[in-house]
């Protein structure tokens, strides 16, 4: 796809016109996600790695080697090279990270309407002070993190 890159420096409206491509031409696509409950249990890097995991697990065919972003994935269970800044470096690394974006950032979209005011259909869930703000107004839902740090001090735990 012309223009897949980090996922991160791309506009949503770039992404979501890139996600459609990629869909259309890729192989196999497989998403993977861990719960809140999940991450609070066991710590975001090892809820990564069951996400992974998971996301692998749907590929068919299924894949003899993979390439990750950032560093080796202790327990991954599947031969890999790791490329740290893969997204802008490896194609497919960062098409991943755009199916990745989109999909999560549809998942907040929704879970916007069913809990108004924390802003998610904007920030897609990342800590912005209209963020902070609403968890100070309203509390937290199901769907925060508690081990979070920030929210950790904001909750008193």
């Amino acid at each position: 796809m012309e223009g897949a890159d980090d996922s991160k420096q791309l506009s949503a409206a770039v992404r979501e016109t890139l996600f459609v491509d990629i869909v259309a031409a890729a192989v196999a696509i497989g998403v993977g996600a861990a719960s809140v409950h999940e991450i609070d249990r066991r710590n975001i890097l090892r809820a990564t790695t069951v996400a992974m995991r998971r996301a692998i697990e749907r590929l068919t065919p299924a894949p003899d080697h993979i390439v990750v972003d950032g560093l080796p994935v202790k327990h991954l269970g599947l031969d890999h090279d790791a490329v740290v800044d893969g997204d802008a470096l490896i194609h497919s690394i960062g098409c991943a990270s755009i199916v990745a974006k989109v999909v999560r950032d549809r998942v907040m979209v929704r879970l916007a309407a069913r809990y108004p005011g924390y802003g998610w259909e904007r920030n897609v869930g990342y800590g912005t002070a209209e963020h902070r703000a609403a968890i100070d107004e309203l509390g937290v839902t199901p769907h925060h993190r508690l081990t979070f740090t920030g929210l950790q001090y904001d909750l008193g735990l």
